[in-house]
């Protein structure tokens, strides 16, 4: 059988979770039977779109134009021609169009994973009619969880029937433990400290504002506590304010953007979500995968990853009552957070594994050939 070629479609490969899907996915498919390229539509590439181009893989890229991008689809196709590919796979609905426009004469089959939904969701109705002759025609439909899925269906009209889901999955994590000592000493966090922390983009669909408000209420019982937040974005200085304005300001550490985390992750006993909406967070898996019990909202894929009362605790949306109630639980009981960090190992490695992840696109990939 011959090598099958393959261009994933995207927006551009900037840092996220749908950008380290196709890194993924494009280092772990076997290289003997995959050629794998990428085409940004938004006119960059982005930081993972380097790194990989560093490793020999070809990136191109055009700047998308207000509306249906006609011209968009003409290049798109012409690259789909010349490089003869087989799939061109299509991550997020707008690449979606793109991608099925594009591919119509070609021999490429199309292949659609949706990534995850916008806060608030919305149904664009005169989409509709496409939407469902694009998913009856296209060959192979996915979303990254059952509530991704729904909301496809629901907000886009796609049958859910034509929906697979398929979880992300990420290479195990490895920690260097020296580096985290060092860190721990640099920040200040002495051995007699219990540290919760998240790594998330700074922004109001991850509501770091709640996650704020409920660590002022568990500093009333566990002053030993701090919070360690990793990442940045556009309420990071709304953030430092409220931190201010709730009296934790020498509680609550901001790093900043960190490139590789892993040994801030490391140093968290306990891990955070308190998004308003999720699809499969690629930061809650590492969490998992390094044995980290977690507390998340139930919004999203979140109750699909973390069982709760098993490997963590999940909680009402925007409710830092809750929220609080379940880190207490949590700090109070070693025996249970430990506990919690082994089964959630366990759930990552049967469920969210690279492995797993890559298998079940290959199949995808190759059906009908």
């Amino acid at each position: 059988m011959k090598k099958l070629r393959i261009l994933h479609v995207t927006f551009d490969m900037a840092i996220g979770g749908t950008e380290q899907v196709i890194r993924q996915l494009v280092l772990n498919l076997p290289a003997a039977e995959f050629d794998n390229e990428i085409f940004c539509i938004d006119g960059k590439i982005g930081a993972i779109g380097e790194q990989l181009q560093q490793q020999g893989i070809r990136i191109h890229q055009a700047s998308r134009k207000g509306g249906l991008d006609f011209v968009l689809i003409k290049t798109l196709r012409q690259i789909l021609f010349n490089g003869e590919f087989d799939v061109v796979h299509c991550h997020q609905y707008t690449p979606w169009v793109y991608g099925w426009f594009a591919a119509w004469g070609c021999k490429a089959k199309v292949v659609f994973t949706e990534h995850g939904r916008f806060f608030p969701d919305r149904s664009r109705g005169k989409a509709i009619p496409l939407n469902v002759l694009m998913a009856l025609t296209t060959s192979a439909i996915s979303a990254i969880s059952a509530a991704t899925r729904d909301a496809l269906a629901r907000y886009e009209w796609v049958p859910k029937t034509l929906v697979q889901v398929v979880y992300n999955g990420i290479q195990p994590l490895t920690v260097e433990m020296s580096k985290v000592s060092e860190l721990r000493s640099k920040l200040g966090l002495t051995d007699d400290l219990l540290v919760l922390g998240t790594i998330a983009r700074l922004d109001p669909v991850k509501n770091q504002a709640m996650m704020l408000h409920a660590f002022a209420l568990v500093q009333t019982e566990f002053p030993n506590s701090r919070l360690l937040i990793v990442g940045d974005g556009p309420s990071r200085q709304e953030l430092e304010q409220l931190t201010l304005e709730l009296g934790l300001k020498e509680l609550v550490i901001f790093t900043g953007f960190i490139n590789e985390p892993v040994s801030y992750l490391q140093l968290m006993d306990i891990y955070l979500l308190s998004s308003l909406t999720e699809g499969t967070s690629m930061t809650l898996l590492e969490a998992m995968n390094l044995g980290k019990p977690c507390v998340v909202t139930s919004v999203g894929g979140n109750p699909e990853i973390v069982i709760d009362k098993v490997s963590g605790y999940v909680t009402p949306s925007n409710d830092p009552g809750s929220f609080a109630n379940a880190i207490k639980k949590l700090l109070s009981d070693t025996n249970e957070r430990n506990i919690f960090g082994v089964k959630g190992r366990n759930i990552f490695y049967e469920y969210f594994s690279i492995e797993r992840m890559t298998v079940r696109y290959k199949e995808i990939y190759t059906k009908g050939f």
